[in-house]
């Protein structure tokens, strides 16, 4: 007897008004449990607990391989990449390499589908060279008659006496190949030699068995890149189970296979299912394949899947190894071959076991993984940082917008995160636009601009900024577009609007979030000592800061009034990003008042 169960919630209502005879008239008679519970949050709480994993591969499911009797060196290694091998019981379909493309399609829905798994497998030691299956002809195959095969094999021999086999079939015989190369030669030599790449690349059968030798083989074929293994436990007779399935005339059971095979891997459900088991739509593809031929192309086999510590992702492997509580770290900066990393206090204690995972995952674009050991203070805004692995060069190339940059963090500044903000500004420039950068550090806003606009002014405190910005100059070949200045940012616009330079700018950026605004006083009285008659063009300028008030943006409006000494400023006021909680990242652009550009210096005093 089967006895159906259904769970009911009911709020706030006497158990005697709902009798299931009432409520479910139409059902067969089933036991009904009645869980009363006045908030909703008790049951969700429940299911939230319930003891079901889900979908796809996880570190909780699988089991663990039995380590090999054997004695192990002592390693140096911070993480023990073995103890995040699983193994995965499935079932799979053994089917005909040529064959294999068309099925998964039919059977898209009830194959594996886990992520970075290919539902397609091939099985180890069933590969069989196609110069072998053309020799065995296609009764080799297991699809022709011995009359077919005598035909093949006559066909074959017709083309290798005439000569018409080179890319219609067989190979030329040496005799007739040797006849071919003689006609075909000119004065550059022989147009085609067979062996040629064959005897200049190197062997990667060869290659990639020194490389399992190196690896000690306790792998079984995986390959420094290989991140899974699927190997075949055991098949499954045929005969009598498809027999009782698709008629008494099917005749599989003694199938020999011959030539190339491949798995298709059955959703993890079916593992333990036999044939009659198996859903309508696979069992439809047995009854055509039986149909077609007397001889079951299709096998059914137990397989396992092997998952290594390449397979995994780096938030997976580092919820495996921190704490229960602590926040896994997934936002970090990449500069060059350097992850640049800003972990919390809490994750100090295992920061060399983070870098190692983060260094692992980001192979081999990433060599270095550095954290930030304390906030920006200095003038020049370096950053002092601790190299956790990989490398010690903190000397990188930076490719941004189609160009290159060096860069060297422990003597200059550089942030990726701007990339964006720096190509919106880029987006808004034209070849008729001169641009003046104040705070320009190794260059990624000034030399990127000089590929658009007429002419560029690029400035900052950093010596060694200055050096960058000069070698990335010549570096995507801008120098003749860009002059590079060494100055105090306020010294600088005082000086660039003191010069007959000052008529053509019409682009002035202010990249120094901590003090850009500050610095908007040097451009008070910058035409005082001009005709106000004159030719002149007022730059729309572009400048950053950060602000944690309430409403940032007003906040960072008065900053600029205060700093121009003019309340009447229009300021297009833009969120670049958020820093921190509470702290936003602000780029206000305005056109520079024509009160401010002639004001008196002497009243601001």
């Amino acid at each position: 007897m089967v006895v159906t169960r259904l769970f009911l919630r009911i709020h706030s209502l006497p158990l005697t008004t709902l009798p299931p005879t009432l409520i479910f008239p139409k059902l067969p008679p089933l036991t009904v449990c009645l869980c009363y519970s006045t908030t909703t949050q008790a049951l969700t709480q429940t299911r939230i607990h319930d003891p079901v994993l889900s979908y796809g591969p996880s570190l909780h499911k699988g089991t663990k391989p039995q380590p090999e009797h054997q004695q192990q060196e002592q390693r140096d290694d911070i993480i023990d990449e073995q103890s995040f091998t699983r193994v995965f019981d499935l079932a799979a379909l053994r089917v005909p390499a040529k064959d294999c493309f068309a099925l998964e399609s039919r059977l898209r829905g009830h194959l594996l589908n886990w992520p970075r798994i290919r539902n397609i497998a091939r099985v180890p030691g069933d590969e069989v060279d196609p110069e072998v299956i053309d020799l065995l002809g296609r009764q080799g195959q297991g699809l022709s008659t011995e009359e077919e095969e005598e035909e093949g094999n006559l066909v074959s021999l017709e083309r290798r006496i005439y000569g018409k086999a080179e890319g219609d079939g067989d190979v030329l015989s040496p005799v007739l190949y040797r006849d071919k190369l003689a006609r075909t030669f000119n004065s550059r030599g022989y147009v085609r030699f067979r062996n040629l790449a064959r005897i200049s690349r190197p062997n990667r059968k060869k290659k990639r068995k020194e490389e399992e030798e190196e690896m000690g083989g306790g792998n079984k074929g995986i390959g420094k890149n290989e991140t899974a293994l699927v190997e075949v436990v055991e098949g499954e007779e045929e005969g009598e189970e498809l027999k009782g399935l698709l008629g008494d005339e099917f005749k599989g059971k003694t199938r020999k296979w011959k030539g190339s095979t491949r798995l298709l891997l059955l959703d993890e459900r079916y593992a333990a299912r036999d044939v009659e088991d198996l859903p309508e739509a696979i069992k439809a593809v047995l009854k055509e394949d039986m149909e077609e031929s007397t001889e079951s192309a299709f096998e059914l086999v137990r397989c396992t899947l092997t998952l290594f510590y390449d397979y995994w992702q780096m938030n997976e492997i580092l919820e495996g190894l921190l704490p229960k509580g602590i926040i896994v770290p997934s936002a970090f900066e990449t500069v060059g071959h350097i992850i640049h990393l800003n972990l919390k206090e809490e994750h100090l204690p295992y920061k060399n076991l983070i870098a190692k995972v983060v260094l692992d995952k980001n192979k081999p674009k990433i060599q270095t993984v550095v954290n930030k050991i304390e906030a920006i203070h200095n003038d020049y805004r370096t950053m002092q940082l601790e190299v956790l692995a990989g490398n010690h060069s903190l000397v990188t190339t930076v490719v941004e917008n189609g160009m290159r940059f060096h860069v060297d963090l422990t003597t200059v500044y550089w942030n990726s995160r701007l990339a964006t903000e720096r190509q919106r500004l880029l987006n808004g420039f034209t070849h008729h636009d001169v641009v003046c950068d104040v705070f320009s550090g190794v260059g990624p806003l000034a030399v990127s601009a000089a590929k658009i606009v007429k002419r560029v002014y690029a400035n900052d405190l950093n010596p060694y900024a200055v050096e960058y910005l000069e070698r990335n100059c010549v570096l995507n070949k801008v120098e003749k577009k860009l002059e590079v200045f060494n100055m105090d940012g306020r010294r600088f616009i005082q000086a660039i609007f003191a010069s007959e330079k000052a008529k053509r700018i019409t682009q002035v950026v202010m990249n120094l979030p901590n003090d850009a605004a500050e610095y908007l006083d040097a451009f008070r009285g910058i035409f005082r000592h001009r005709p106000k008659n004159g030719d002149f063009t007022f730059p729309m300028i572009h400048v950053y800061g950060f602000s944690k008030a309430q409403d940032p943006e007003f906040d960072f409006h008065e900053r600029i009034r205060i700093a121009l000494k003019e309340m009447a400023v229009d300021v297009e006021m833009r969120r670049v990003r958020l820093v921190a909680p509470g702290k936003y990242m602000l780029c206000a652009s305005f056109v520079l008042p024509e009160t401010v550009a002639f004001a008196d210096s002497e009243l601001d005093v």
